[in-house]
């Protein structure tokens, strides 16, 4: 599916409180999406495709879920395989913990823990690196992204298709599952390359969405 030519994804960007949405929505708009931001749950539940952004503490992040009431149906839509972009710190409230925020559970959806960057390496990374992805994978490509982060998932968790770079050693750069897509980096701020990944997902989830109303 072209996504350029098809009718426009509806995306729902949740407002967290703690990202930049400007940037995230011309980057789908351009990626032939129709975002809409919202704070409702039920939106979450509902909608053909979720966007979670995220710049900040991952406490902040969850509170800001938790706030909303958002945590169980954005779980079960992750658990469930729907078509949902998270980025940044968005990448890592999947996971269970993070060393930033001590005591605060994550949602859980994909196994490990959040760490930080050693001080022997710049604290945040900042700044465009290489990710590399497998040779198999359809989504992730192998390029140079983004990246603003003080925290990594060093190992990749079991259930996903994960590209990786390298910042004090390896970590994980980029996580797909299906029409889910998580990325440490950011993908609309990633020229070119992130683009293309955006317009990869949203013809994926489009495809999917696609498919779920013709089998119901």
């Amino acid at each position: 599916m072209d996504a350029s030519s098809a009718t426009p994804l509806p995306v729902a960007v949740i407002r967290t409180g703690v990202a930049n949405l400007a940037s995230v929505l011309v980057g789908l708009r351009r990626a032939g999406a129709s975002p809409v931001v919202t704070e409702s749950a039920d939106d979450v539940a509902a909608n053909a495709a979720v966007v979670l952004p995220g710049v900040g503490s991952f406490a902040a992040g969850m509170a800001a879920l938790e706030q909303m009431g958002m945590v169980g149906a954005l779980r079960r839509r992750l658990l469930d395989r729907r078509p949902t972009l998270a980025v940044c710190v968005g990448h890592q409230l999947l996971f269970e913990s993070s060393d930033e925020s001590p005591g605060v559970e994550g949602l859980g959806v994909a196994q490990g823990r959040i760490t930080r960057f050693p001080e022997s390496v710049r604290v945040p990374q900042l700044g465009w690196n290489q990710v590399g992805a497998t040779s198999s994978a359809s989504l992730v490509r192998s390029g140079e992204a983004y990246f603003a982060n003080s925290y990594r998932a060093k190992t990749p968790p079991s259930g996903f298709e994960c590209a990786m770079t390298d910042h004090a050693g390896p970590f994980v750069a980029a996580m797909a599952s299906g029409p889910v897509l998580t990325c440490q980096f950011h993908p609309e701020l990633s020229g070119a390359w992130g683009s293309s990944l955006l317009s990869r997902w949203v013809s994926r989830a489009s495809a999917f969405e696609t498919e779920r109303a013709s089998s119901c």
